[in-house]
């Protein structure tokens, strides 16, 4: 059964953001992005993982750009990557081509933490996975 495992959200101010989720609610650090496409930092409990991301082009940002602040997206790890694929065409929803490219996601050999974007029934992201976040089988 697919797992909500992954949920992203978009600011401008990461360290800020992190400090927040992490004071307030006890989240771990996990891991730090600095990349040409985002900086964040990703905090988890242990099960599932939050990446708090500022992006730095609208490519990867995708419809609500860079500078949007907000929920970004939610992650489902999947058993069947082809299966949830194939009913996420049958229910309308589409790869998001565009950032899909720019993250180079879904066009090639599925590696650790890689995961391919389709859009939700009101626009939102949603990113599905085979193999997890980090953060998202515990913290050893």
């Amino acid at each position: 059964m697919p797992q909500i495992k992954h949920i992203a959200i978009a600011t401008n101010d990461a360290a800020g953001t992190a400090k927040f989720y992490a004071e307030v609610f006890g989240l771990r650090e996990v891991a730090q992005i600095d990349g040409e496409n985002a900086r964040g930092i990703m905090l988890s409990d242990g099960n599932i993982n939050m990446a708090i991301l500022d992006f730095q082009n609208d490519a990867v940002a995708g419809v609500r750009g860079k500078d949007w602040e907000g929920i970004h997206h939610i992650g489902f790890e999947v058993e069947d990557l082809e299966d949830i694929e194939k009913r996420l065409m049958e229910n309308n929803s589409k790869p998001m081509d565009e950032v899909n490219h720019a993250l180079h996601a879904g066009m090639g050999p599925r590696t650790e933490n890689v995961e391919t974007k389709y859009e939700g029934p009101n626009g939102e992201m949603i990113d599905v996975s085979g193999t997890g976040w980090v953060g998202t089988r515990g913290f050893d």
